[in-house]
């Protein structure tokens, strides 16, 4: 009865020990897997040199060094389950070990070529001369046969101990495969949440780089409204600056013109012949009296140096900027485009640049230029 009960139970914990090998056997080279272990995006397991080898097989075109491939990207298919493996620029290196699939094939080859080890039996500290040879299944606890008839377990159930050592040893290695398939969907989402934070970053890069273009655009716009109205300011510097200074010569030629006619006068009245002073006398009264009274003095308005009359008001323009916002902050990026185009082009000179932001505003030749957001 014994031996049958030791044969069945060494032929479940076999069996379950086949069982957990068939987990760690690579369907490449059919052998248990050889360090370093590769995940796959799919879950299954490869050796990373049969990993290589599938990839060199079916990207055969890409070079080679020492059997090794050199170039970076390619893709394979899992030969577990066809799903198709797309690598990155570290090829088959940049696949993720499994570093707890490597640490239960040492402890399976460990326990596998481990001998039994020969050690005293232990013996039941109340009744000396007595072997622990059965388990108190009430007290969950070793003991042994005396114990049982007259001792502290007579009123409980107990099995032999080699039954429950075999039924222990078989859970836990239940438990272990259990833990290598969990470890399998939990790298899937340390897989998945990997992603996720690429994509994320690349989503904020793509994001960030549109803001910015957006902005430059509207810098782009003000700085180019900035120059136009710098420019008409410019103009109506000049035309007063060529008045003014028109006038300044104008005067100037008069003075120059009295100068000489004075001049004149004073050196005709140095004459000492009187005929000849009066022959000629009255043509330089009638010289001095038209430039005397002839002479249009031409004066420049009060304020004409003034220049209020190009104050441009951005305080509206202003707050619209400041309320630029991501779920709505296009708009207003629109609206004050639509405002720097309410700034006429077309004004005087003299006229008074005060924009203003209307929503009813319909300016079609400026719109059809702003880009689309």
């Amino acid at each position: 009865m014994s031996t049958a009960l030791n044969y069945k139970s060494f032929s479940k914990e076999q069996e379950t020990m086949d069982n957990l090998e068939k987990q760690l056997i690579c369907p490449i080279c059919l052998e248990m897997f050889t360090k370093p272990v590769v995940i796959l995006p799919c879950q299954h397991n490869l050796c990373r040199k049969c990993a290589s080898d599938i990839f060199q097989a079916s990207n055969p075109y890409l070079p080679t060094r020492g059997g090794t491939t050199v170039a970076s990207g390619g893709r394979f298919r899992c030969p577990s389950c066809r799903h198709e493996v797309v690598l990155d620029r570290h090829g088959v290196y940049g696949l993720q070990r499994n570093l707890l699939v490597e640490n239960i094939i040492d402890i399976y080859k460990q326990e596998s070529t481990r001998p039994e080890r020969k050690c005293d039996q232990p013996m039941c500290e109340e009744h000396e001369d007595e072997r622990i040879n059965i388990y108190c299944l009430n007290c969950e606890m070793p003991t042994c046969s005396l114990c049982k008839v007259f001792g502290a377990h007579k009123d409980c159930q107990v099995a032999p101990l080699t039954n429950v050592y075999q039924q222990q040893k078989s859970e836990l290695s239940d438990g272990i495969a259990v833990l290598v398939g969990s470890n399998d969907r939990m790298q899937g989402i340390v897989t998945q949440l990997e992603e996720t934070c690429k994509t994320v970053e690349e989503c904020c890069r793509r994001q960030k780089e549109q803001l910015c273009e957006k902005f430059d655009y509207l810098y782009s716009v003000l700085e180019e409204r900035k120059n136009e109205m710098t420019q008409i300011i410019t103009r109506t510097q000049e035309e007063k600056l060529e008045h003014v200074r028109s006038l300044m010569k104008k005067y100037a030629d008069h003075l120059e013109a009295v100068s000489k006619l004075v001049e004149s006068g004073i050196q005709f009245m140095e004459e000492p012949e009187m005929a000849v002073f009066l022959q000629n006398a009255k043509t330089l009264l009638q010289k001095i009296t038209e430039a005397s009274k002839g002479f249009q003095m031409e004066k420049i308005e009060d304020g004409y140096e003034n220049m209020n009359q190009f104050t441009v008001n951005l305080s509206r323009e202003e707050k619209i900027i400041r309320e630029i916002d991501f779920d709505r902050g296009m708009s207003f990026i629109s609206h004050l485009y639509l405002a720097l185009g309410s700034i006429s082009r077309e004004a005087g000179p003299h006229a008074q640049f005060v924009p203003v932001i209307s929503h009813s505003c319909h300016i079609p030749a400026m719109h059809r230029h702003l880009p689309r957001l």
